[in-house]
């Protein structure tokens, strides 16, 4: 049984596009949402705790990519990350950061926070994964494993509170799930409406190629397309995993190769359009 949570968000500026924190009753972690561009200006003693932290950028084809990363002091290395960027060294853009301190969290904990959480994230497959390298064999006791697993839980809740993703599994079926098909000369694909859009199963089959108008006109489901495919989502023309996509016409128009209006081209079993339903 699931029982309610009662979280605590603060617009610390009075704005929701400014610097927020959040607390979860019963528990001494804290999330604390920061845009880049508060960072160098910022000077929080929360901020300068050890934790983990979640950059997340925004690539030019509408897709999410998120760094995960740990620090001792974490305003230090957002700082850090600042003056990479701009020295060329880190080629990615984030707008904002979401970091998660505790009261008791040491170097060990974090490290194995950062690969859980970098473990969860490629598991979701809703971002790509900037993060090249983790600690993989922290050695913890069970004890500290079991504390860290909590912390893991709640920082999935607050995350997603906060409005990304990035730890959320892609939504499964259901008894009551109405599946819909997309088909085309080779494509052959199927999914159902979800919570974040429209989800398309695995085993589903896009067109073996795109059209040029596809190209210039529908540029951000053509480039969302190949970055599928570059990130193995897509292989051999196939779905490896359920994706979900923020919108059916997105999914149709990956899967077809063309511009599409994903409610007429998803239709149930029976031929009814999705606008239809």
């Amino acid at each position: 049984m699931m029982y309610g949570k009662a979280i605590e968000l603060f617009l610390v500026n009075g704005t929701a596009d400014s610097l927020i924190t959040a607390e979860l009753s019963n528990w001494n972690g804290k999330a604390i949402k920061i845009p880049r561009t508060e960072v160098q200006g910022c000077d929080r003693e929360d901020i300068r705790g050890v934790g983990v932290y979640f950059l997340m950028c925004q690539e030019d084809d509408g897709t999410d990519s998120v760094y995960i990363g740990e620090a001792e002091n974490v305003l230090d290395r957002l700082t850090q990350h600042l003056r990479e960027y701009q020295a060329g060294k880190e080629k990615y853009y984030w707008n904002t950061a979401v970091i998660f301190v505790g009261r008791d969290l040491n170097k060990a904990l974090i490290r194995y926070l950062e690969n859980r959480f970098v473990e969860i994230a490629k598991e979701c497959g809703r971002y790509s994964i900037l993060t090249k390298n983790t600690y993989k064999n922290t050695v913890l006791k069970e004890a500290q494993i079991a504390t860290m697993e909590e912390f893991i839980y709640n920082v999935k809740i607050l995350i997603n509170t906060l409005g990304y993703k990035v730890l959320v599994p892609v939504p499964t079926a259901t008894d009551d799930t109405v599946y819909l098909y997309c088909k085309g000369t080779v494509a052959s694909a199927k999914g159902f409406v979800s919570t974040g859009g429209f989800t398309v199963l695995s085993g589903s089959v896009v067109s073996d190629h795109t059209v040029p108008s596809f190209e210039k006109q529908g540029k951000g489901y053509f480039n969302l397309r190949n970055t599928l495919i570059k990130d193995e989502v897509i292989k051999d023309g196939i779905f490896q995993r359920d994706y979900e996509f923020n919108a059916p016409s997105a999914a149709s128009a990956v899967i077809l190769g063309h511009t599409s209006n994903g409610n007429v081209d998803w239709k149930t079993e029976s031929g009814t359009k999705l606008k239809d339903l």
